[in-house]
C-alpha cells in the first residue's frame, strides 16, 4: 500500500485533460506540481492499465549545472522491451501560461494510439515550463529579427535527454526510438534531426513551427520568413528521413508557411513526407491531439513508422 506522502504527490501529478491549440498539456484548474524531488529518477510506483510513472530527468546546463526535466511515462502491457515514443510539447502563445505546462495524460487518444501498438511513450516538460521551471531557454529575441535555430537547438538538447535517459531504463529498448513533436515540438524535432541522434529512427513533425499567434492574433506569424532560413539550417545537417503533417486549417502555421518550410529543408538536404491534409475541425493545429484525429494521422504514422523500424 502506498504511504500517504506517496499518494499526495501523485494525486498532485494527475494527467493532464486538456490540451491549448499551442499544442503543449495543461493542468486543469491550476499550476502543475512542484518540483518536490531532488534527485533523478522514478516517483512512487507505476499506476493504473498503462503503468503511468512520473519521473525527473537529468540533463546538463551549458553551465554544467544539472537540471531535472519532469516527466511522465506510460507503457504498453506485456514485459517485452517496449519501442519509445518520444513526445515534445508546445509552448503557449501566451508566455505566462508557461508555468501550466504539462505531459498529456496516458489516456489521450493520442498516446492511447501508441500504446495499444506496443509502443511505451514518455513526454517530458522543457526547461522554463511547468514543473521542470528554471530559465526559459528557447527565447527567440523580438519578433522582427527573430531568431528561431538557436531556440530550436535549445529545445532539441531536452529532447536529447530525455531519449539518453529512456536508453537506460530496463523495459524500454534503447535504440529505435521515435521522436514526435506538436507545434513547436514539432519544430523540435526538425531541429533534433540536425544534431547527432543514433538512438533514434523516425522522427515527427506535427503542425511545427514556431512564432505562431503573434499578438495573440490567429493566422499572425511573428517571423514567417526566419522559420524557413532555419528549417534550412536543419536540413543541410538532417540525418532521418522525417513525416511532416499539417492541415489546411492551421490558425498557427499556414499551408504557406509549412510549404516554405518544407521547401527550405529539403532544397538544403532534408528528406520528409509532406502530408498536407485538409480542414480539421475549427482548427486543425492541434490535429495530433484533438478527438478524432488520430483515424486521419494514424495511418500515415503507422506507413511511416513501418518503414522506420528497423533502422
Amino acid at each position: 500500500m502506498r504511504s500517504l506522502a506517496v499518494a499526495a504527490l501523485l494525486a498532485l501529478a494527475v494527467p493532464a485533460a486538456a490540451q491549448t491549440q499551442s499544442g503543449q498539456g495543461s493542468t486543469p484548474g491550476g499550476s502543475p506540481p512542484a518540483a518536490v524531488q531532488q534527485t533523478p529518477g522514478p516517483v512512487g510506483q507505476p499506476i493504473g492499465q498503462w503503468r503511468e510513472q512520473i519521473y525527473w530527468i537529468p540533463m546538463a546546463e551549458a553551465s554544467g549545472a544539472q537540471r531535472l526535466l519532469y516527466a511522465r511515462l506510460c507503457r504498453p502491457t506485456g514485459e517485452t522491451p517496449a519501442r519509445v515514443v518520444v513526445y515534445a510539447h508546445g509552448t503557449p502563445a501566451d508566455a505566462s501560461a508557461r508555468v501550466r505546462v504539462a505531459p498529456p495524460s496516458c489516456d489521450s487518444e493520442a498516446f492511447r494510439w501508441f500504446l495499444t501498438r506496443g509502443y511505451a511513450v514518455i513526454a517530458s516538460v522543457r526547461r522554463g515550463y511547468g514543473a521542470t521551471g528554471g530559465a526559459y531557454a528557447e527565447n527567440q529575441g523580438s519578433c522582427d529579427n527573430a531568431d528561431f535555430v538557436n531556440p530550436g537547438l535549445e529545445a532539441a538538447r531536452d529532447v536529447a535527454a530525455t531519449v539518453d535517459y529512456a536508453a537506460t531504463l530496463p523495459f524500454l529498448r534503447p535504440q529505435g526510438m521515435v521522436v514526435i513533436g506538436l507545434s513547436t515540438g514539432g519544430f523540435t524535432t526538425i531541429a533534433y534531426d540536425s544534431v547527432p541522434h543514433p538512438r533514434v529512427s523516425a522522427l515527427i513533425n506535427m503542425s511545427g513551427g514556431r512564432g505562431g499567434h503573434h499578438n495573440n492574433q490567429p493566422n499572425s506569424n511573428c517571423n514567417p520568413n526566419g522559420l524557413a532560413v532555419a528549417a534550412g539550417r536543419f536540413g543541410a545537417s538532417a540525418s532521418t528521413p522525417m513525416l511532416w503533417v499539417y492541415t489546411a486549417n492551421d490558425s498557427f502555421f499556414s499551408p504557406q508557411i509549412a510549404a516554405a518550410m518544407y521547401a527550405a529543408f529539403t532544397q538544403a538536404g532534408g528528406r520528409a513526407d509532406f502530408q498536407a491534409l485538409s480542414e480539421f475541425g475549427s482548427d486543425g493545429h492541434d490535429l495530433f491531439m484533438l478527438p478524432g484525429g488520430s483515424g486521419i494521422w494514424g495511418p500515415l504514422v503507422e506507413r511511416y513508422l513501418a518503414g522506420r523500424s528497423t533502422q
